[in-house]
């Protein structure tokens, strides 16, 4: 192991970072997303200097294979855009450059200065930056080229000893963010950490911090869970602290409610962890309603009001949580195909109208087709023809 030495203000050489090689790291390059290391090859050949950081380096440190990888350079996002064509900068108060390889797009982001505190939205320098990360195993920096890993808070150590451990103090951590604290527990159900103590008595004295959270923001955490391949473990953890009522408010009620309902509830939660599992639209939506649904459906209506009754029961349960409308759709279809009942698809309809899905001409998957609550109909049932519209004959002005 080397390390990194920098010039204290009053003069002294100090270590800044340890850096970890290849054979003190263990990270398998092959698992590494070839156009990730082509990002920070060019950045470089640029000369700024670039790195793959966060949950993607702490998957490979952990021998797994992430999904996402985001970058970070010190290289100023107009800069990254002119080096990259296939770029495009996004964000308001802090902007981030979206690199694009076909269907996947990478994150590249320019290191941040803590001038105006954690959240700070300037640019700054590595030593900064690091700063500003929530917690120690996901604020190590990979460099691909030289196959090395930079440690600034003892991430590594935190890695081995299998420890969630946080680098903003804890008494603004969760104040500056309370997402954070979701975060937390959600990287502890999902690696085997442990969480400690000082932090876990943190979260629940500040649990109500949720509830000013927008929820667009709580859409995106709870996607974030149903899609991972720990979904259950992370529901279970959420439940255990008081963090998953403010995510999923009548879920968590039903389960302190009913032991029957919480089993089956986490039964339905581990179904995602399946390789099977089909990760399409709305059937891992499927999976966070059917248990509900399934308390709360009146089957003595007809098909058609059988299918209305249980979309509005299950968009009303899954507040605040605002899923796509078509994902909805489907889950609710699902549902309701496993109990024998189909519910025939509606055509799509002009652009814009119910969530402007399609366009007259264009073929869309089924799985994705918007629905229409109002025009559902039973599998034979047939179809009014839509009037048409008289055109008035032109007349020439005299």
């Amino acid at each position: 192991m080397r390390f990194r030495y920098a010039t204290a203000e009053n003069g002294k050489i100090v270590k800044k970072a340890a850096v970890y090689t290849q054979d003190e790291h263990g990270i398998n390059f092959s698992n590494v997303d070839h156009d990730a290391v082509n990002i920070t090859s060019r950045l470089k050949a640029s000369g700024y200097d670039s790195y793959i950081v966060g949950g993607a380096v702490r998957d490979l440190i952990l021998g797994k294979k992430p999904k996402d990888f985001d970058i970070v350079s010190e290289a100023s996002p107009a800069r990254i855009k002119k080096i990259f064509r296939n770029a495009r900068i996004i964000g308001r108060r802090f902007r981030l450059v979206h690199v694009y390889f076909g269907a996947k797009i990478f994150e590249v982001s320019t290191f941040r200065s803590l001038k105006d505190g954690p959240t700070s939205n300037t640019f700054g320098t590595i030593e900064e930056d690091v700063l500003r990360r929530d917690f120690t195993l996901n604020a190590l920096f990979y460099d691909p080229g030289r196959q090395i890993v930079v440690d600034y808070v003892g991430g590594m150590k935190d890695i081995r000893e299998k420890r969630i451990q946080p680098i903003i103090p804890l008494a603004t951590i969760f104040k500056d963010d309370p997402v954070r604290m979701i975060r937390a527990v959600k990287y502890g159900a999902a690696t085997g950490f442990r969480l400690p103590l000082r932090l876990r008595w943190r979260i629940k004295r500040q649990s109500a911090l949720l509830a000013a959270v927008s929820p667009s923001r709580l859409t995106e955490e709870i996607f974030k869970i149903i899609h991972s391949s720990s979904a259950a473990p992370i529901v279970e953890a959420l439940e255990a602290l008081g963090l998953y009522e403010y995510l999923q408010p009548g879920a968590s009620r039903l389960m302190k409610e009913s032991a029957d309902f919480r089993a089956r509830y986490l039964k339905s939660m581990a179904l995602l962890n399946q390789e099977e599992f089909k990760n399409l639209p709305g059937e891992t939506l499927a999976a966070l309603i059917q248990d509900y649904l399934e308390d709360n459906t009146e089957w003595e209506a007809g098909i058609a009001e059988t299918y209305k009754n249980a979309f509005t029961a299950a968009r009303a349960f899954v507040l605040p949580m605002n899923p796509p409308r078509f994902e909805l759709d489907h889950a609710v279809r699902l549902f309701l195909a496993a109990h024998g009942l189909t519910v025939k698809k509606s055509r799509f309809l002009e652009w814009g109208k119910s969530g402007g899905a399609g366009r007259e001409g264009v073929k869309i998957p089924a799985a994705l087709e918007p629905p229409f609550p109002g025009a559902v109909r039973a599998e034979g049932e047939s179809r009014k023809p839509r009037p048409r519209r008289r055109r008035r004959k032109y007349q020439a002005p005299e």
